[in-house]
């Protein structure tokens, strides 16, 4: 639905109310991907510190998180075929929420899986090792895609969240080459222009 279209909608037709109870469920579904981040993120920061207590260093530099954009989102399901649905949504994208684990060491990064598979409330869904395998374009990175039960008032859901384990070096490429990335295709888009 577009901008002028939205305009055009009285507040008791049952479109503008269809919109806005797809809007209601859309933003109640994003608080849910927040709180599983935050579910994560307090378990990383934990294992951090007891690691630190007991080996006086922390292998975690930093963590780094973030919820997709709306219009990232419908772009993906657009791209995959799918209906921009809050259902959509939670059956097939498992990126919605992404943490970033920054550390300073490789063997901190798989130190810091290990950890999170042993996890007896996180299951494990997928694991892309692209420090083995490293992408085309020299991109390295730990994946993993991981459900964790978040508790609500109305019972407990299970939430997939996207974890990106790195070094800072390659944390500082990635950066660098998504920027590049974007860069050049926006540069593309206004020279067709």
């Amino acid at each position: 639905m577009t901008k002028d279209e939205v305009k055009k909608l009285r507040m008791d037709s049952p479109e503008s109310l269809q919109f806005l109870n797809n809007a209601t469920k859309f933003y109640n579904l994003m608080m849910m991907y927040r709180c599983a981040i935050r579910e994560i993120q307090t378990k990383l920061e934990v294992l951090d510190d007891e690691f630190s207590a007991e080996n006086n260093r922390n292998p975690i530099s930093f963590i780094k998180t973030r919820i997709k954009k709306p219009n990232s989102i419908y772009d993906k399901l657009q791209k995959m075929g799918y209906e921009f649905t809050t259902e959509n949504i939670q059956t097939y994208l498992n990126d919605v929420a992404g943490v970033r684990i920054v550390c300073a060491f490789i063997d901190d990064i798989y130190m810091i899986s290990d950890l999170i598979t042993q996890q007896d409330d996180i299951k494990v869904i997928e694991i892309k090792d692209y420090i083995k395998n490293p992408k085309s374009n020299g991109y390295r990175s730990y994946h993993m895609i991981v459900e964790i039960p978040v508790f609500f008032a109305k019972g407990k859901t299970p939430m997939r969240v996207e974890l990106q384990i790195r070094t800072n070096g390659m944390d500082f490429w990635a950066t660098l080459e998504h920027q590049l990335w974007y860069v050049t295709r926006n540069l593309g888009r206004k020279l067709s222009k």
